[in-house]
């Protein structure tokens, strides 16, 4: 039987200690991280994000479910492009997967999630999507919408040149960030096909793997990369319409 969405909503605040009111806050990854962790008990909850805000926090987590999954065997597909969007349908038929494989294999012990997350308190992840932050872009979202002190008189050509110049600006800006996302996409790809080759050698007996000492060494440098990252200043957000 198929749970609901308050029936899952409900399990999932029970199980975690956590207090969210809607399934797509869960998009972040947070929860799924640590859900499986309930299970195994092995999830790296130091490298999870509970109170990740940003697109790049919700990748890291899912970066590390998908690590998880490989590790554990767990042939299912994570949909990590349309989840770290918050929509409700597509974080509850995840979570309806996640809970029948939580059930088909928690064995029943005790779980202090709080515990594992070392106490760290919450704040409710949002139910929109994630926006990459660009001060530039925000910028000129933001000066689309007023009018100079000035003020143009109706008529004019003024505000129709004005329109104009910010429509080229914005257009212009929106092919800088097209390129940005690809050249991002691009090397995101390539660093996830190193991460995958490293664990492959890792999973073999140190024994009899030679080389098990370096790629150890490249892991290490592989999860390293957040050490003492500065995250970018949330001020330039821009503003959007919840999703449901």
């Amino acid at each position: 039987m198929t749970a609901s969405r308050t029936d899952l909503l409900a399990w999932v605040n029970e199980l975690l200690q956590i207090n969210y009111t809607k399934i797509e806050q869960c998009g972040s990854g947070g929860a799924y991280c640590q859900i499986m962790d309930s299970i195994y008990g092995d999830v790296p909850m130091n490298r999870v994000k509970m109170n990740a805000k940003q697109e790049y926090e919700y990748l890291v987590n899912y970066k590390v479910l998908q690590t998880f999954f490989k590790s554990h065997k767990i042939d299912k597909p994570i949909p990590v492009e349309r989840l770290v969007k918050c929509k409700m349908q597509d974080n509850l038929e995840f979570m309806q997967w996640i809970k029948r494989f939580w059930d088909a294999n928690y064995g029943g012990q005790g779980y202090d999630a709080v515990a594992r997350r070392k106490g760290a308190a919450l704040d409710a992840p949002a139910t929109i999507a994630p926006v990459p932050t660009s001060r530039s872009t925000a910028a000129v979202g933001r000066a689309g919408g007023r009018t100079p002190l000035g003020g143009f008189r109706s008529g004019s050509a003024q505000p129709n040149e004005a329109v104009q110049q910010l429509q080229a600006q914005v257009g212009e800006l929106t092919g800088q960030l097209e390129g940005l996302e690809k050249e991002r996409d691009f090397y995101f790809e390539k660093l996830r096909e190193i991460e995958i080759l490293v664990q492959e050698q890792l999973d073999l007996p140190k024994e009899t793997n030679p080389v098990y000492d370096v790629f150890s060494a490249i892991q290490k440098i592989l999860y390293s990369t957040e050490d003492g990252f500065e995250v970018p200043d949330p001020t330039g957000q821009l503003d959007e319409e919840e999703t449901f």
